[in-house]
């Protein structure tokens, strides 16, 4: 029987070369490229054109949504499966949307990501329980604006309302509208709750 043809994208050294040493020990899997961003990630997967595919999701420059995302619409049976520290339910969404074939953390244990892996190589999703969980949480929840989440980003980066009008070109009432829309929509009553809300949903990521 052939290897199981892996490609490993993580952009964290340690950890990407741990995860090569621990699927090295095992018969039915070999690793034919690592990458440590997205970009990278898409050149090999052109090139390699691995059975299975490990994508981090937070890396310098192309992260790995939009890796996902680029391979997909150039290779419509690519398998890739999100493997991260992140478990908010927006970064759930947006993965399996870009076309992921399963969604794991980092916690998980050795035995657990080879039975993932030889599941989405077999043409399974895989979608743990917790993760299923959150990501109803998500379907179900009132959902941003694009303008919304434009102006959650900046609140999340310190801008006050002034600097916000001016970088999205709109009124500072305008702006107000937004964020009273948006603390609604989350649930929260001031915009500190809401900067942790939408870090703990994956909404925002702080660089």
């Amino acid at each position: 029987m052939s290897s199981i043809r892996v490609l490993v994208v993580d952009d964290h050294h340690v950890v990407r070369q741990g995860i090569v040493a621990l699927l090295g020990l095992v018969d039915d899997i070999e690793v034919v490229g690592q990458a440590s961003s997205g970009e990278e990630a898409e050149l090999l997967f052109d090139k390699m054109l691995p059975d299975v595919t490990l994508m981090d999701l937070q890396m310098p420059g192309s992260g790995g949504v939009e890796a996902v995302t680029a391979i997909r619409q150039r290779h419509p049976a690519a398998r890739v499966m999100v493997l991260t520290t992140f478990d908010g339910d927006e970064d759930i969404y947006r993965s399996l949307q870009a076309g992921a074939k399963g969604y794991l953390l980092k916690g998980m244990t050795s035995d657990q990501l080879v039975t993932a892996i030889r599941a989405v190589h077999s043409g399974r999703s895989i979608i743990p329980p917790p993760i299923a969980e959150k990501l109803a949480e998500r379907m179900s929840a009132q959902q941003l604006t694009s303008r919304e989440l434009n102006v959650l980003e900046r609140i999340a980066a310190g801008r006050a309302n002034k600097q916000i009008a001016d970088d999205l070109f709109i009124s500072e009432a305008t702006v107000k509208t937004h964020i009273n829309s948006l603390l609604g929509k989350l649930g929260v009553n001031d915009r500190t709750q809401a900067v942790t809300v939408a870090i703990q949903r994956g909404l925002v990521h702080l660089k």
